[in-house]
């Protein structure tokens, strides 16, 4: 079987959305009601994860700028 590939940010923010409208719309059984669920969980902490990544790099920047003025 083929590797899935990794979702984006943005896609796991979409699917994140279509699973609280799902959820808060209702009508779903008990069991797909916790899938769903759980899937969400899953993708809160990938999107949790890109983010803490994402303020990474905007730091490092910011302290390769600094440096980069003081060195000047």
């Amino acid at each position: 079987m083929a590797g899935k590939k990794k979702m984006t940010f943005e896609e796991a923010l979409t699917r994140l959305d279509e699973i609280v409208r799902s959820m808060e719309a209702g009508g779903a059984m008990l069991d797909e009601s916790l899938a769903l669920f759980e899937e969400g969980v899953k993708l809160v902490k990938l999107c949790q994860s890109a983010l803490e990544g994402a303020e990474q790099k905007v730091k490092l920047l910011q302290k390769h700028d600094e440096a980069e003025e003081s060195a000047e």
